[in-house]
């Protein structure tokens, strides 16, 4: 079952944008373009997360994150142009989980929502992750390709996990290490390549197959799941 994201913003372009960029992720995701639907959409539906705008019509953003705090844990990132450090201090202490200031940058958006799912414990709710042939229990850190077991490091096990939990995504350098290091990305380390041609080698000696690509200038992929 995909991990289903509920986008309240008003400006239709920046929906849009925001839409594409998460169903190319892996996530399902249902728009809402003010307040008023958007309060509507979460008292019908279930969501494992709330992407939203501060400045909303019939409804603003307070509002909505202050009854979807009433009802429920559901997370919430707010993607707002109000920049002042009290606004967004104040809507945090409303129960926001993260705040992220207009002009965004699309990398930034998708790292914000995994870490955030993450903390929520979204992506535990599938102990198992499936993509072809490979098979990952993550609960038991256990991979079989094929009907064959693999064995990998804890390094390699993160990167895989992050490839099948969206399929579809083409990680960058940055993301990658950011996500599994916990440290910030220098362009001229090496520790990214070294891991992942590991993790490609193993999962070809397995398979005799390519699971893993290269896109060149971007990063890395699952391989035969473009879009």
């Amino acid at each position: 079952m995909k991990i289903r994201i509920a986008v309240v913003e008003d400006d239709r372009e920046i929906s849009s944008i925001l839409k594409e960029l998460l169903e190319i992720s892996g996530y399902e995701c249902v728009q809402a373009f003010d307040g008023d639907e958007a309060s509507k959409l979460l008292s019908r539906e279930s969501f494992d997360m709330v992407l939203m705008d501060l400045m909303l019509p019939y409804k603003n953003g307070e509002r909505l994150i202050a009854e979807i705090r009433e009802n429920g844990e559901t997370p919430v990132i707010v993607i707002s142009a109000k920049s002042m450090m009290e606004t967004k201090l104040e809507v945090l202490r409303l129960g926001a989980d993260d705040y992220i200031i207009k002009p965004f940058d699309l990398d930034e958006v998708l790292v914000r929502i995994e870490v955030v799912l993450r903390r929520s414990g979204a992506f535990s709710a599938k102990p198992v992750l499936e993509a072809g042939e490979l098979s990952l229990n993550t609960e038991e850190n256990r991979l079989t390709v094929g009907g064959k077991q693999v064995q990998l490091t804890a390094k390699e096990l993160m990167l895989l996990k992050l490839f099948l939990e969206h399929p579809k995504k083409v990680y960058t350098k940055a993301e990658l290490y950011e996500t599994v290091w916990n440290e910030q990305y220098f362009y001229e380390d090496n520790t990214i390549n070294v891991h992942v041609s590991n993790l490609r080698s193993k999962l070809k000696k397995a398979s005799g197959k390519d699971h893993i690509e290269t896109v060149w200038g971007i990063g890395y992929r699952l391989k035969g799941y473009e879009q």
